[in-house]
């Protein structure tokens, strides 16, 4: 490839600079970063599920609440990390991306919240409420904050 090809005629040799078309590295991240949204998705509402049924059902916090909030928690943080990634590698954005980008770190900075509360909390005093109103939240940021990307990336 010669040097006329990239950006004010110089001449770099690192292939995440190439156009995104033409590099499978940075599509192959995309589909990583947008494929994970459904993941996220998923394990919110498992977390949303269990804690109303225990609210419902009067049952303490346990590990398995535990365990479902760090799932959610950890799946947000690759999705932001992969993001992160994709904006810092120069993928091309063709919508608001700006708005993207502050939701989807507002909804992680949510699915942290409750997990650090709770593990500040004596054991008795933890309750399932607050893990589904949080994920909830998250959920919704995430949700408008692809919607803000426009309709193609929805789907």
């Amino acid at each position: 490839m010669d040097s006329s090809s990239y950006p004010e005629g110089r001449n770099f040799r690192l292939d995440f600079l190439r156009p995104f078309d033409r590099n499978p590295g940075i599509r192959m991240l995309l589909h990583l970063h947008s494929g994970l949204r459904y993941l996220v998705l998923l394990a919110g509402l498992a977390v949303i599920a269990y804690a109303l049924r225990g609210v419902a059902a009067k049952r303490p916090h346990d590990k398995t609440m535990k365990h479902l909030a760090i799932t959610f928690r950890s799946l947000m943080d690759v999705t932001l990390f992969s993001g992160v990634v994709m904006v810092t590698v120069g993928y091309d954005f063709k919508a608001n991306a700006g708005m993207h980008v502050v939701l989807m770190v507002l909804a992680t900075v949510v699915s942290h919240v409750v997990p650090a509360v709770m593990r500040k909390r004596k054991q008795e005093e933890r309750t399932l409420l607050p893990y589904a109103v949080a994920t909830a939240a998250a959920l919704a940021l995430v949700i408008v904050g692809t919607l803000s990307l426009g309709p193609a990336t929805v789907g």
